[in-house]
């Protein structure tokens, strides 16, 4: 097998060794081709000296790795030795466990639940608890990073965790202790170690991730999916109740646990429907799943909701609203959409992000701008420019042609809009445009949300509507028009 190294942080090269060879062969073949004796010379993979009784193999160094050799003469050693005395906060280093390698820290326990069943105990209430089938023999438990691969795969992939001194940014950092949860790889200044670099006296661990489908160059870092996990403790998809690996565990209350063809199913919906919630720090985000969603897609008809709500009735509020407080804050989650659907996905975060801001989207077809005119204008210039703009003419409120008076969008006749530099086809336009009779139709069929006047159509199901309005999504009665409450549920959901 081939390793690369790193001799004293300079330009690496290879060496050509037995996967059984031990760091001691490695050591010697290093020392004859620098010319140094192989008692001066630490070897440092991820985190941690390599000592000469191991091998490669057990050192988990896979084909074309990357490690770093450093020449340790006595003098320096002795003052390397004080430094990594006093970094460990005064305690001895032989009192001192060594840390564990960072290619054998499992995060996951950190982030899943400690036992679930998922939605299997709502289907059936009979059942308290799901039997967990036992961990597969032999199988790597150690192997639960995730990565977004920007570089070459594209996709989501198993990933390595590494480690680096946060002076240097060199591999040569030793660390103190191994991560034990999640916000010690992912906040800054969390773990310390001693980097064995000459002439360097950092003392800070910086972690970062690479993926772990195909060598990688030390610039080649990828983006940390924190809440994508393997799932070691065989927890079921609350969604479609299978056991499946690897999984997105929410960080909710209840950590509910996602297999992500479901989460992608779950992500295209709600982008479909544009329900994807708008945060000011962190962006275009969704929270847990809905449980309540799921349960009416799998049922065939209204009973087994019904059924819930007899046997549940204090818990069907908190299972219909979803989970609280468990917004995806890393947004490289939505990758797992794929790239057209994550396309998409920036499309419509770029839309409300101008729409929260107070902005407007010009209506023209084919255009869609994002323009942000003063608050109290009405009459909207969609401005050329940039490669940007159409240069139409329109209201603010109605977004048909600018006009003067009162708006009346759903009874104004059709036209083209015609502008200085701009001309709409008639035929284009009429073609275009809802006919007068749908326009009727569409007030016969929908009733407008009682707090934004949103038009919304009932197509079956039950009584609880849910404005698909992105800045409004307030949930409302069908039969009533008031707010949903609990009164609406018990005496007429199913009307």
């Amino acid at each position: 097998m081939i390793v690369f190294v790193r001799f004293n942080s300079s330009h690496g090269f290879p060496v050509e060794v037995g996967s059984d060879s031990s760091i001691l062969q490695l050591k010697e073949a290093v020392a004859q081709r620098q010319g140094v004796p192989a008692d001066q010379l630490r070897v440092i993979f991820a985190g941690r000296e390599l000592s000469n009784d191991l091998t490669l193999q057990n050192c988990d160094l896979a084909q074309q790795s990357i490690v770093h050799i450093v020449e340790s003469p006595q003098k320096n050693s002795q003052d390397k030795e004080k430094t990594e005395y006093s970094c460990v906060g005064g305690v001895p280093k032989a009192l001192k466990r060594e840390p564990e390698s960072l290619t054998r820290i499992d995060l996951s326990t950190s982030i899943l639940p400690s036992v679930s069943a998922g939605l299997a105990v709502i289907l059936d209430p009979g059942k308290n608890s799901v039997s967990l089938p036992s961990e597969k023999s032999g199988a790597a438990s150690y192997n639960s990073f995730y990565v977004f691969c920007k570089n070459f795969c594209q996709a989501v992939k198993p990933g390595k965790l590494r480690v680096r001194c946060s002076v240097c940014k060199q591999g040569t950092l030793t660390l103190a202790r191994g991560p034990s949860c999640w916000d010690d790889v992912l906040i800054p200044n969390r773990i310390g170690g001693v980097c064995q670099s000459q002439g360097c006296n950092g003392n800070v661990a910086e972690f970062y991730f690479k993926c772990g489908a195909h060598p990688t160059t030390d610039s080649e870092t990828s983006v940390a999916l924190n809440l994508v996990t393997t799932n070691s403790r065989c927890i079921t998809c609350i969604t479609c109740t299978d056991i499946r690996s690897p999984v997105l565990v929410f960080q909710c209350v209840h950590r509910h646990v996602i297999c992500l063809d479901c989460f992608h199913l779950y992500c295209v919906t709600m982008l479909n429907d544009r329900q994807f919630i708008h945060d000011p720090e962190l962006g275009y985000s969704l929270s847990c799943v809905e449980i309540f969603t799921w349960l009416w897609f799998l049922a065939d008809t209204a009973s087994l909701v019904h059924s819930l709500f007899q046997h549940f009735p204090s818990s069907v509020t908190a299972v219909q609203a979803g989970c609280p407080d468990s917004l995806i804050k890393e947004l490289h989650h939505f990758r797992i959409l794929g790239e057209e659907q994550y396309n998409r996905y920036q499309h419509y975060g770029a839309e409300e992000c101008v729409l929260q801001m107070g902005g407007v989207l010009c209506p023209t077809p084919g255009c869609g701008a994002g323009l942000l005119p003063e608050p109290d204008l009405r009459r909207i210039v969609c401005e050329p420019g940039n490669g940007i703009g159409c240069g139409s003419v329109f209201c603010r409120e109605c977004k048909e042609e600018f006009h003067e008076g009162e708006c009346n969008s759903l009874l104004s006749p059709p036209g083209a809009m015609a502008q200085k530099g701009y001309v709409v086809d008639e035929h284009a336009a009429m073609q275009a445009r809802w006919e007068e009779a749908s326009r009727e139709t569409i007030k016969k069929t929908t009733k407008p949300c009682p707090n934004c006047n949103i038009p919304v159509e009932k197509n079956g199901g039950c009584m609880h509507m849910k404005c698909p309005h992105p800045q409004c999504r307030f949930e409302w009665c069908w039969n009533c028009g008031l707010e949903w409450n609990r009164t609406c549920m018990g005496d007429h959901w199913f009307e």
